[in-house]
Parts: structure tokens; sequence; C-alpha cells
């Protein structure tokens, strides 16, 4: 076997099922083995808190090698990893078809499982995992929701911090006053007759949680360059998939969200549909992580070979169709930042390529993370770190000095636009939101959507 992943990679399934999975001996003996491989290459430094931690251990400890770091300190370096997928996709040499076999980010999952298996998952935290529940009552109470979570919010935001553990700086998501799913019934889509695509795709735009329920603009968005390209749509949201359960290590939780998810999206294929998810994320559970947790499942497999990223979507009917005409320069240019995972899609820089089917349009490329890492990156003992961990992408941004910037993960903009703002200083920032690239390209074709 060849050093350096000179083959395409190979990601094993996650064998939880097995009981050797749980044995917390020989899970400290496998991160003892690959935290020892990862010392000695240290390719990883600059991608996340993880490396940095792992190594600080090693070099301050009283021997200068892995044998003299504590293994109680090995959950520290976990407790960093934002399961982004980054040192699997784009670093490490040793990943299958290697014969060390490193997969770092799933190793990360199966210590997070053994623990919440171990010692149970925090209360805060499975309500907050509980997406589904929590943008419903977040839609309902828009207002109310909205003020309390607003960082300048001087009387809410400390006790969201004692209570919750979010810091009080962190910028939170805000909710719609209704969903994606109502928002769609009411507005309707008129479909492009003259559109090459027309009568040659259906596809059913699976909201996820956050468009749902957050920003239900990037959801019109999709759905107007779609209808604008003669795709006929639905809009579907039978659940979460279950990232945040995935992120707190309840495995089972994941499966269930998997099967009731699959169960409604899966006669869709059988109708002809293709399946968009609308947040990278929620794609990449569909297309990779529930294969992977639950690979001998013909339905869950059948559902990943159906589904795409919407910018892979749009993408594919260029090249197959083509796209209807109408398409303008987006003046000032943009900066995309690749979401961390769209980017473990492995499907290449999909919103970039969508980007530039605008004419004469500038497309900077951003590929660092951004540090949000989901809610991980929002809790008091770890803003500050995906402060420091976003500013490069922050500065690259500013650096690129165009009119827009994007990201496919509407959470990362939030979080790259207050990195953005807080390395800016006092000068005057444009632009002053960041956009998911689909509402740009929509931009781009002079469709008006409004903004959640």
């Amino acid at each position: 076997m060849r050093e350096g992943s000179l083959e395409a990679p190979i990601r094993h399934p996650l064998d939880w099922q097995n009981p050797w999975f749980w044995d917390e001996a020989a899970l400290e003996k496998e991160m003892e083995r690959v935290f020892d491989i990862c010392h000695g290459c240290r390719r990883c430094f600059n991608l996340c808190d993880s490396f940095p931690r792992l190594f600080d251990l090693i070099d301050n400890g009283p021997t200068g090698e892995l044998d003299g770091v504590d293994k109680a300190d090995y959950a520290s370096v976990e407790e960093a990893c934002t399961l982004c997928d980054m040192c699997f996709m784009t670093k490490c040499p040793y990943v299958p078809p290697h014969e060390w076999a490193l997969d770092f980010p799933h190793l990360m999952l199966r210590h997070r499982a053994v623990q919440a298996r171990k010692n149970g998952i925090d209360f805060v935290e499975g309500q907050l995992a509980d997406t589904d529940r929590t943008g419903r009552l977040g839609s309902f109470t828009a207002g109310i929701a909205n003020w309390v979570t607003d960082e300048n919010n001087k009387l809410t935001r400390p006790a969201l911090q004692k209570y919750a553990d979010i810091h009080h700086g962190a910028r939170l998501p805000k909710y719609a006053g209704e969903t994606f799913e109502t928002r769609a019934r009411r507005e309707g889509a008129e479909v492009n007759a003259e559109a090459p695509a027309f009568g040659k795709r259906k596809a059913v735009l699976y909201a996820t949680c956050f468009v749902n329920f957050n920003n239900t603009g990037i959801g019109a968005a999709a759905r107007a360059v779609l209808a604008k390209n003669g795709v006929e749509t639905e809009v579907v949201h039978p659940a979460c998939c279950g990232m945040p359960k995935l992120e707190l290590g309840d495995l089972n939780g994941v499966a269930d969200q998997a099967a009731k998810v699959t169960a409604a999206l899966l006669p869709w294929v059988d109708k002809g549909y293709d399946i968009i998810a609308l947040t990278p994320s929620c794609a990449l559970m569909l297309k990779f992580e529930w294969p992977l947790l639950l690979p001998k499942d013909p339905a869950v497999e059948r559902l990943a070979a159906a589904t795409f990223d919407i910018s892979e979507y749009v993408v594919d009917i260029a090249k197959k169709e083509g796209l209807a005409p109408g398409l303008q320069t987006i003046d000032g240019g943009v900066s995309v930042h690749l979401a961390c995972h769209a980017r473990a899609q492995n499907m290449g820089a999909k919103a970039a390529e969508m980007l530039r089917l605008a004419p004469k349009t500038r497309v900077a490329v951003i590929e660092r993370c951004s540090g949000h890492g989901g809610i991980w990156g929002a809790r008091t003992e770890n803003f500050e770190t995906a402060v420091k961990v976003g500013k490069p992408a922050a500065q690259a941004a500013i650096k690129n000095g165009t009119a827009y910037v994007a990201s496919e993960c509407p959470l990362a903009a939030d979080h790259l636009m207050q990195v953005m703002e807080m390395t800016h200083g006092e000068q005057e920032l444009k632009p002053s939101r960041a956009n998911h690239p689909i509402e740009l390209l929509a931009l781009a074709y002079g469709l008006t959507v409004t903004p959640r």
C-alpha cells in the first residue's frame, strides 16, 4: 500500500451494533493507536482545535510522546471535534484503503457515543437536539423567540448562558413566522414550460429543520430557480435528519430519524422524484452517514442514491439539459465559503460552479472552516475557539472585497458574518448579510424572493 492517499478514500460502515464498539478498553486502545499516528504526522494541525489540543498534550507531557499523556485527557481532544470530516476527506494520508485505516471523525463519534451510553446525554443538550420541536415552538412565537435569543439582548442572553450553556455573544438563528412548508403552499411556484428541463425532472425539496423553521428564503429561492428551469417541486419535511443527535453520540436517535424520514421520502422516489436537501449537513446525512450507520438497509441506500445537494442539482441540470436563459452578472462578485459538510460529500465545489453559471461573475472561493460546528461553536466553552478558527475565512472574505458573501451552510454563513464584523472593527462592513448561493442565483435570474 502506497503512502499519501493516492487511492480514493473508502469509508467503512460504523459497526455500532457490534459489542466491541462499546467496549471502553478497546476504544481506549484504538484512540491510543490513532493519536500516536497523528502525533507523528501532524498534517491536520490547522483544521480544527482537536489536533492542537492533542499535540499540546503530547508536547507538554513529561516524555514528549503519547505515553506521557493521561488517558483521561483524551476526552478533551474529542470534545473539540465538530465532525466536519475534513481531516478524513482532505488531509489524512492514512485513511482506508491504507492499511492503518484511520477515520478520526468516526473514532471521535465512537467515543462520544460510548460516553453518552455510559453517562447519559445532558438534558439541555438533548432538548436542543430536538430541532423539530424547538423549531415549531420558535416559529409559533417568532417575535418573542427572536427577541430573547438576540445577542444584543443584555437581559435574556446572560440567563441563556447560565442555564443552557449558550455563549451570550454567539449569534443564534432567527425564527421565521411561518414554516417553509406553509410558505410553499401559500406562494406556489409556476413552472416554466419553455425551459430545457421541463417535463424531464421533478423533485422533492427536503426542507430541513433550518430552512423549514429559520430561513425559509433559502427554500423559496431554490423553488423559484427550479421552477424557472422547468422543474416541478414539492416541499416535504417529515422530520430532522438527526445530525444534532449524531453530534451528541445518540446513534439510536439518528437511526430512528433515518427510518422516519426514509419512510416519508422513499414513496416520492418511487414516483420518479429526485430528493434535494437544502442544507449540506442534511444532504451529507442522507447520502453518506445514514448508509454508514445502517449499511444493510436497502431503503436507506435507495434514498441515498436519489438525493442531491441543491447546488449539485442545479449544476447537473446545466450539464445535462441546459439552464433556462436569463441569467445576468452578479455585480460586485461573490466570496463563496465552501461548507465542510458540502466538501465531505465529495462532489466538488458545486456552489462555486453554480455561481459561475452567472455570466461574467467574479467568484472567489474560501476553503477554510467557518468555525461554527453547529451548536458546538455557540457553547460557552467553545465560542472563543469558534471565532479563532473562523478568522482566516472571515479575513479572506474581507480581503476579497466582493459585494456578496455566501456559504452553502446557513449556520456557517451567520457565524462567518459575525466574525467578519468582529474582525473588521468599527469600519462599515459590506455586505451586511451572508447569503446561500441559491439565493444569489435567484438574484442573477431577477427573481424576487423575500428572505425568511
